[in-house]
């Protein structure tokens, strides 16, 4: 009897293209900006000389595996939603099996954990910390996705995790004023991800999110007042993340400057019609959301990496 190679469409597809097909359904965008918090937690706490190299290597390969098991896991379970809304990625496309994708997604929270354990010493919280926030985000019965209140929690508390993880790995302190830089980096920059990206996020999805029984802002309250809100809550985080530094006088470079200048350009994006329309408009305002994450992490992290190698060539 011969067996039909449809009935197992895995067995034609590259294990290569199957675990780049995963890495597209986690986001690359996500998997980046999660790595250079977890840089900028090392970075700020130790410059680019860590005490231990390995460790901060081993470290961020641990980590960036605990947030491929989160985001991967919630495209495995947010099909529904997904669909309707348009999206494009792997799952939502048919190209990708829930059910390998799922497996997957438990392979790399197992490596994440092992890895976890021989590095020892408080990561191994943090990763049981946002492998446990993953899955109460997304599995049921808990599915904390379902309230924008909740979002912002897990949001903002998985980047100071990721924050907390890349200092434990660096070995080393800073001195002086720059002790707070860290800090206060750290819960501006959260803030940005909870408040700001949560109603970023539910903005081009308020189709998917009403049809999965989802009640967010955006579904309960409509369209325009997350506009409004999420213009307000940038503004503000953006401005106060300024007088941090001014008044402070903490050695952040030009990270505030690039997260007001990010905020602006979101809400010029949000309260106009560029982000109405096609979804690919009505995404510009999440765009916006992770540009300036971007461009905060860089401010930070792009004059350490000069600074190192400059202080190389001298040497």
């Amino acid at each position: 009897m011969s067996i039909s190679r449809a009935a197992f469409p895995a067995i034609s597809i590259s294990p290569f293209r199957i675990l780049g097909m995963c890495v597209t359904e986690a986001r690359p965008s996500v998997l980046a900006i999660f790595f250079l918090r977890f840089a900028a937690g090392a970075a700020l706490d130790a410059g680019l000389a860590p005490a231990d190299p390995f460790r901060l290597v081993a470290g961020a390969l641990v980590w960036q595996c605990a947030i491929f098991f989160v985001y991967l896991f919630n495209g495995v379970m947010d099909v529904r939603e997904d669909r309707v809304n348009g999206s494009r990625r792997p799952i939502a496309r048919g190209d990708l099996d829930p059910a390998l994708a799922r497996i997957i997604a438990w392979a790399a929270a197992a490596a994440a954990l092992l890895g976890a354990l021989l590095l020892g010493g408080a990561m191994i919280w943090l990763v049981i910390a946002v492998l446990a926030l993953g899955y109460l985000y997304s599995a049921p019965p808990f599915q904390l996705k379902k309230w924008s209140s909740a979002t912002v929690v897990v949001g903002g508390l998985s980047g100071l995790l990721s924050y907390c993880a890349g200092y434990t790995s660096c070995g080393t302190g800073p001195a002086g004023q720059a002790v707070i830089a860290l800090p206060a980096f750290a819960v501006a920059a959260s803030l940005w991800m909870g408040l700001v990206g949560t109603p970023a996020k539910d903005l081009p999805d308020i189709a998917g999110d009403r049809s999965a029984g989802r009640v967010t802002f955006a579904v309960s309250r409509g369209e325009w007042p997350v506009r409004l809100l999420l213009s307000a809550v940038a503004t503000s985080v953006a401005l106060a993340f300024c007088a941090v530094e001014l008044l402070l006088r903490v050695p952040l470079g030009m990270a505030p400057a690039a997260m007001l200048t990010g905020a602006s350009l979101l809400v010029v994006v949000t309260l106009t019609p560029l982000s109405r329309g096609s979804r690919v408009r009505r995404r510009l305002p999440y765009r916006a959301f992770m540009t300036t994450q971007y461009a905060v992490h860089l401010a930070v992290l792009l004059p350490l990496v000069s600074q190192f190698l400059l202080s190389g060539r001298s040497a």
